[in-house]
């Protein structure tokens, strides 16, 4: 009784770890914006790198297009080249962003609220929900357009339904391409998306709002060798440790990196640095916590089914009434006997008169009389020239070599063996 609750207990610690396997799984493919590099190439030779930089960093338009510029040169050295043939491919992508705010204003009503001033393709990145309307670009010529939330809809407009209007950003006025739907949820309150988002070109928002400055830059891009784009991006843009955080998306919530952050926990949320996470990386790095902890009751469920499979598996073994040396002796002696008959056939087929008879009546009595097999094969091993032994060393005269190539067949108890 004890041995099948211990089984049962065993099995349910196995199911709870595939069901906990699952569910962060589904948790970490959740997250979008940390998946940009599995949207954009399944190759598995692809990498999503983010920074996050400081005031004191200095990193502006300037620094942006100088990376940009070396890009494909890296690329070409590294060997990778478009194979593509569509005139619209893209090796890599990248964006940038600046966190502050705008006073937003509608023939009804204005508001203030937090914005991010975009560049690059930054909806790529972050794919949000659209109420309506569409996304812009930060690559587009013209700049005064706008993306905002669901809540500044409301205010502004008493509806989602607005693509199209126009809106003006101090005094100056912006076309709203598209609604989006507001993140809700604890974590993301707790991230700081607890008011109206506004998404404005970092024109826009460098001009005419309150800009922090370019925070938070990342791309997507071939990664020929692992750690290839990472290392370009820390050379170009992770000069200075102290105000520059360098991070890979790709794999973050694998479940290698997720046994990274278990020794971690309680001190990877200490940041010594003057960097101020956007809310989506707030989002994210709360996640990897969440993660960690359900890991870490995987790997303990996992454990325990593992203990108890081996106790099992010593208590069979040490009562299991066999050897492996068994099992291979009778593994060798099948196999020995179907040589020697299919060996004793090719002797038949060469026309030895006395082989081919004594195989013909063997093969007519084995289903029928398996003793008579049995003792006829014991008659023609003790009479000279008629058994099937094994030919001795050395020469043999022509007329006693006629009559010895067949190989001996072993005696058989059941004669399904020799098949």
């Amino acid at each position: 009784m004890k041995k099948v609750i211990l089984g049962i207990s065993g099995g349910i610690s196995f199911l709870l770890f595939l069901i906990l396997a699952i569910t962060a799984n589904r948790l970490g493919g959740s997250q979008d914006s940390q998946n940009m590099a599995e949207r954009w190439s399944r190759d598995g030779k692809t990498a999503q790198v983010s920074c996050f930089f400081s005031v004191n960093a200095d990193v502006d338009e300037d620094s942006i297009l100088e990376l940009e510029h070396s890009i494909d040169g890296a690329l070409s050295d590294a060997g990778v080249v478009q194979e593509s043939e569509n005139p619209g491919a893209r090796l890599w992508a990248d964006a940038f962003s600046a966190d502050g705010k705008v006073t937003v204003s509608s023939d009804r009503s204005s508001l203030e609220a937090d914005a991010i001033g975009i560049g690059g393709d930054f909806f790529l990145f972050h794919p949000l929900k659209l109420l309506s309307g569409g996304y812009f670009s930060g690559n587009d010529l013209m700049q005064d357009y706008c993306v905002i939330d669901q809540d500044a809809a409301w205010q502004l407009f008493g509806s989602n339904d607005v693509s199209g209007m126009t809106v003006y950003i101090g005094g100056i006025p912006h076309i709203v391409t598209g609604v989006v739907q507001r993140q809700e949820g604890r974590l993301t309150e707790a991230a700081g998306l607890d008011g109206s988002l506004v998404y404005v070109s970092y024109q826009t928002l460098s001009t005419l709002g309150k800009s922090n400055g370019i925070n938070h830059f990342e791309i997507v891009m071939p990664d020929p060798v692992t750690g290839f784009a990472e290392n370009f991006i820390r050379e170009k843009l992770g000069s200075s440790e102290k105000e520059t955080e360098i991070l890979e998306n790709t794999s973050r919530y694998s479940f290698v990196s997720r046994l990274k952050l278990i020794p971690q926990f309680g001190t990877r949320s200490m940041n010594g640095k003057a960097i101020i996470y956007p809310y989506w990386e707030n989002v994210a790095r709360g996640y990897e916590d969440i993660l960690a902890v359900i890991t870490l009751a995987e790997l303990l469920f996992l454990v325990y089914a593992a203990v108890l499979a081996l106790v099992f598996f010593g208590i069979w073994w040490k009562h299991k009434g066999w050897t492996i040396r068994d099992k291979w002796l009778i593994l060798k002696d099948k196999a020995e006997r179907r040589m020697e008959r299919i060996r004793a056939k090719r002797l038949a087929k060469k026309g030895h008169p006395e082989d081919l008879e004594f195989l013909t009546e063997f093969d007519a009595q084995k289903e029928k009389k398996p003793g008579w097999v049995k003792s006829h094969i014991r008659q023609r091993e003790r009479k000279p020239g008629k058994g099937i032994g094994k030919e001795k060393a050395g020469k043999k005269p022509k007329k006693e070599a006629k009559k010895s190539r067949w190989m001996r067949l072993p005696e058989v108890d059941d004669l399904d063996d020799l098949d």
